[in-house]
C-alpha cells in the first residue's frame, strides 16, 4: 500500500467503524452509505475502489452494485482517481467563482 493510500485511509470517517457495518449485503448497504456522508476522503475512497475493482462493501458512498454500474457506463476510464480529483477541483472552482460573484453583487461601484 502506498503512502498516499495510507494517508487518505487515516483520515477516513469510517476508520473506527466496525467493518461488519460496511461490508453488508442488500438493503443494509444503503444504511452503511450514510457513514460516508461528510467524509473528507470520500473521493479518494471511491476512486480506490473503482481503480482496484473492489467488488464488496460500501466505498466512497457507493454500493458494489452502484460501482459495477458506473464501471459499465464508463469502460474507457483508466484512472478513476484522476477523473474524480479533476471533477472535484472543477467543482470547487465553480463554487468559489459563484461565491465571489454573489459577494460582489451587493457592492456599489
Amino acid at each position: 500500500m502506498s503512502v498516499v493510500e495510507q494517508e487518505w485511509e487515516e483520515r477516513a470517517k469510517c476508520r473506527t467503524a466496525d467493518p461488519d457495518e460496511l461490508f453488508v449485503d442488500g438493503a443494509a448497504q444503503h444504511r452503511a452509505k450514510t457513514l460516508c456522508t461528510g467524509c473528507p476522503v470520500r473521493t479518494e475512497c471511491l476512486s480506490y475502489a473503482l481503480d482496484h475493482r473492489i467488488e464488496h462493501g460500501v466505498w466512497g458512498g457507493m454500493t458494489e452494485r452502484e460501482r459495477r454500474s458506473l464501471l459499465r457506463r464508463r469502460p474507457t476510464v483508466t484512472s478513476w482517481r484522476l477523473l474524480l480529483e479533476t471533477a472535484r477541483a472543477e467543482q470547487q472552482n465553480l463554487d468559489r467563482d459563484r461565491r465571489t460573484s454573489v459577494s460582489g453583487q451587493g457592492q456599489v461601484a
